[in-house]
């Protein structure tokens, strides 16, 4: 199976999601289509962990977390299905910046009613400098799916061949072509002002005037972060050395310098594929951008 990009998308476009689509096949992933088409299975979010609840009980503990980005509030559930996630909530003391890998999830107890949330897979503190570059990556996302949905809005009728012809990634396009079915027109000035909150947060100006909840969080943040677990095989370790060799301007190794590196180093490309899997699961690695990989 192909690996599933680690979206990064705000958190007020995600909530507004409520299409769930699946792959097609047997044990294809399900996506949830937001309506500027982001076809999201996995995500990557960074933001400031606010409160931490275990919502089980004590034998079978559901612990709940709320994480703020600059647009709205991530809902995270991890329970006995997800344990290195669930013991690193357990020992928060939010609020903190955290980035979470996970999993997106549905959730619809009754027609015309959909909740959505995260199923992480993967939590640890961070600091402020890494919540700041997501914001930006996540900003340079968000603008694409705008650009694309606007070209999209234009075509009469709307395929998705068209767009892939005007440049828009496949993938994307399938998610707006799907999206417009579902959501109808998709109101992109609600997106451009996520576009400039996201931007506007990290404007020194507003910065020096932050919310206390954040500003507190700077400072848990200063502690020593949560011990990362290592790799498991001498592969997963070399594929870590590599990405941190080749990631010299801070937006990620590029695939191709990472598949050529490998080879130097003896892995092959199937094995580099299976490394490469077992990072992004574990959390030690995220796709910033497609065809580029960063330890985080």
């Amino acid at each position: 199976m192909m690996r599933e990009v680690a979206w990064r998308l705000f958190a007020g476009e995600y909530n507004d999601a409520t299409l769930e689509v699946n792959g097609g096949g047997e044990r294809a992933p399900s996506y949830l289509v937001t309506p500027l088409g982001a076809r999201v299975n996995r995500m990557f979010v960074v933001g400031v962990i606010t409160d931490v609840e275990n919502v089980g009980t004590e034998m079978q503990p559901m612990w709940r977390a709320r994480v703020q980005d600059p647009t709205g509030t991530f809902h995270l559930y991890a329970g006995q299905y997800q344990p290195e996630a669930a013991a690193a909530l357990s020992k928060l003391q939010p609020p903190v910046f955290g980035a979470i890998v996970g999993k997106s999830r549905v959730y619809s107890p009754e027609a015309g009613t959909t909740y959505v949330s995260i199923r992480p897979e993967r939590v640890k503190t961070v600091d402020a400098a890494l919540r700041d570059y997501w914001i930006l990556e996540t900003c340079r996302s968000l603008r694409r799916r705008i650009e694309a949905m606007e070209e999209a809005q234009r075509m009469d009728p709307l395929t998705k061949e068209g767009l892939v012809q005007l440049g828009v990634k496949e993938a994307i396009a399938e998610g707006i072509v799907q999206a417009a079915g579902h959501y109808g027109k998709a109101d992109l000035s609600r997106y451009t002002a996520m576009l400039a909150e996201g931007l506007r947060y990290l404007l020194p100006e507003f910065r020096d005037g932050r919310a206390p909840d954040a500003a507190a969080a700077e400072d848990a943040a200063s502690r020593p972060p949560e011990p990362v677990r290592e790799p498991e095989d001498d592969s997963e370790t070399k594929v870590l050395e590599i990405v941190a060799a080749l990631d010299k301007d801070g937006k990620g190794a590029p695939w191709d310098g990472i598949l050529e590196a490998a080879k130097a180093k003896g892995v092959g490309r199937e094995q580099l594929e299976e490394a490469i899997n077992g990072l992004l699961d574990k959390g030690l690695l995220y796709e910033p951008v497609l065809g580029r990989m960063k330890k985080i």
